[in-house]
């Protein structure tokens, strides 16, 4: 039964039966839910697994379980990471968001008890299936993050950066105090990650990215960045490398190093967004992406069982 579910599991992220988002009617926008602190913070240590297993295997060839297998808490083994081609200088820090992410791991598992990790689908296929889709046309040859250092920050740009609106989301609706101090030091850290990596980008702004032709770094981060406006489903939260004038901080300037709204405030995104964009489907009932089986945590196996009930 084990394998024949492994098989499923496979064939689901493979057919590409999520290359379109299926979309509910009236989706939420809202992130007041009943959700307990703890619940909140579960749902984040999805994303910071994906990033673990992501940063850890590309820079080290070794995932999170190398390091500290107790952290997963009997969760399935991911599937597709493996070592990069990485040039020495994004290695390193790439190696250096690894460790980072085993200690939020900790960090949160130590709080809160943690949750079993998800199973991650952190194929080339499958980073090839949202970039295809943010650019609106098959890269040829197919994108493969792993491929060279170019590559890897462009998939990595689709991640921490989640991740971030999802804890600025969360702070409103946290009542206590020592979640909210866990949840303040795991946002400037991924702030920072996110920060790091735009950087990266931002001095290759101009470059070709080859798999899709004449489209330069700066014009893939604007488009990934389209994609998940349009499948978190809530307007803008999200801001590529470079903007109009009219977005830029002050409305002086068109460099966006760093994406905020007019205030130069973070975004937030709610559970449901987060799960939306994550999944790739643009439901967060839907999984699919980087969690073909869904996430986990009470958050999303609730709306997982909304569907199974046909509400």
């Amino acid at each position: 039964m084990f394998k024949l579910s492994l098989v499923l599991v496979f064939l689901t992220a493979f057919s590409g039966i999520d290359a379109n988002p299926v979309k509910y009617h009236n989706p939420s926008c809202s992130g007041n839910m009943s959700a307990t602190d703890v619940d909140l913070v579960h749902l984040a240590m999805n994303v910071e697994f994906i990033e673990a297993e992501f940063f850890l295997k590309a820079s080290t060839g070794k995932g999170l379980d190398a390091f500290n297998a107790t952290l997963a808490k009997g969760g399935p083994p991911p599937f597709g990471a493996k070592k990069a081609n990485l040039d020495p200088i994004t290695n390193r820090i790439i190696e250096e968001f690894g460790y980072q992410e085993i200690g939020h791991l900790r960090a949160i598992a130590d709080m809160t008890g943690g949750i079993p990790r998800p199973l991650l689908n952190l194929t080339r296929e499958n980073f090839a299936m949202f970039m295809d889709r943010a650019v609106g046309r098959r890269s040829n040859p197919r994108f493969d993050p792993y491929a060279n250092s170019l590559n890897y920050l462009l998939a990595s740009y689709y991640i921490p950066y989640v991740g971030l609106t999802g804890y600025v989301g969360a702070i409103p609706y946290l009542v206590y105090f020592n979640i909210k101090r866990l949840v303040a030091g795991l946002l400037g850290v991924e702030s920072g990650q996110d920060g790091v990596i735009r950087t990266l980008l931002y001095e290759r702004q101009y470059e070709k990215v080859e798999e899709y032709g004449g489209v330069t770094v700066a014009e893939l981060t604007n488009e990934i960045s389209n994609l998940r406006n349009e499948l978190g489903m809530c307007g803008i939260k999200d801001e590529g490398l470079c903007v109009p004038l009219w977005l830029g901080a002050e409305n002086r300037t068109t460099s966006n190093i760093l994406s905020a709204d007019p205030y130069s405030l973070s975004y937030d995104r709610t559970p449901q967004e987060i799960l939306r964009v994550m999944y790739g489907t643009g439901n967060e009932r839907r999984p699919g992406g980087f969690w073909p089986c869904g996430a986990n945590g009470r958050i999303a196996r609730m709306f997982l069982d909304e569907r199974y009930h046909g509400n």
